[in-house]
């Protein structure tokens, strides 16, 4: 089934006056290595930003200091790392242990392709239970191993561009493009997972055959650190009891959509993803 966004946004749980932080979700975010500390950063704080009762940020212990330095309301938790300063498997035994008292997991933003980290992703792929949104180098740790999603305990949603889509099934990026639909179904239903094919027109696919074509965004948005912000996203509306599907449809829309409110104001040729976190306050008023 093809839905609309008007079909989507009644399905976002109301906030209660009788509330607080725990009913609105825990998301633990598994990013960063030496020389990608922003990755780390958009995730987390668009998780936040997207209402997220706590965010917790695991990050190699030496780029620790400078995540802590520079998020005040998310909580940043150092771990064992590689030589890359990524989490290595020694990080383990704590995150699945963490995990416990988390709502969703965001992995992947700015991890690096270190081949420890890579076993770390497949790892915890395999043993954990809750939601897992799934982005870039944590992507990038299947290529070649797409079938460890079939033994996913946990929901999981991947956000692929075409490249990163490419490396998971075989077809170059071109093939993608070219059939965006029907790629994203087929593999979405293959290995039971959401997908979230981004680009003009972004697809989220879901395995039972449901499928969402996002309309808002602008060419802007093609820069880096976009994706990071969607991923913390996604992973924030899960936390808040949105059925991954839903989740992903709702992030793919505002997300596009605090694409086009900051564009107004900067220019598609100066938007910065940092941008749209100033701008998702604005959109989000739709969920209230």
């Amino acid at each position: 089934m093809d839905f609309k966004i008007d079909q989507l946004l009644s399905k976002f749980p109301a906030r209660q006056l009788d509330s607080h932080k725990g009913d609105y979700g825990h998301v633990f975010v598994l990013a960063g290595s030496c020389g990608y500390t922003g990755a780390p950063y958009l995730a987390s704080q668009a998780a936040l930003v997207s209402g997220s009762g706590l965010v917790t940020l695991g990050v190699g212990k030496s780029i620790y200091p400078i995540l802590a330095s520079k998020l005040i309301e998310v909580m940043v938790w150092p771990l064992f790392e590689t030589k890359d300063s990524s989490p290595s498997l020694m990080a383990e035994k704590d995150i699945i242990s963490f995990m416990e008292k988390c709502d969703c997991l965001a992995m992947g933003p700015g991890l690096s392709q270190n081949s420890e980290t890579q076993r770390l992703v497949c790892s915890l792929i395999g043993k954990l239970t809750k939601p897992i949104v799934l982005d870039a180098d944590g992507i990038n740790a299947l290529a070649g191993h797409a079938d460890i999603l079939k033994s996913a305990k946990a929901a999981m949603v991947l956000t692929p561009h075409a490249g990163e889509l490419s490396r998971l099934t075989g077809k170059t990026a071109e093939e993608v493009q070219k059939d965006r639909k029907d790629i994203a179904l087929k593999f979405a239903n293959e290995y039971n997972t959401v997908l979230i094919l981004k680009g003009h027109g972004t697809i989220v696919a879901a395995p039972n055959g449901d499928c969402y074509i996002n309309e808002t965004g602008n060419a802007g948005m093609a820069t880096g650190g976009t994706g990071d912000v969607l991923t913390g996203m996604v992973a924030s509306f899960i936390g808040q009891k949105c059925d991954p599907f839903t989740a992903a449809c709702l992030a793919a829309y505002f997300h596009g959509l605090a694409g086009d409110i900051a564009v107004k104001e900067v220019g598609q040729l100066s938007l910065a993803a940092s941008d749209l976190l100033y701008a998702l306050p604005m959109v989000l008023r739709k969920l209230a």
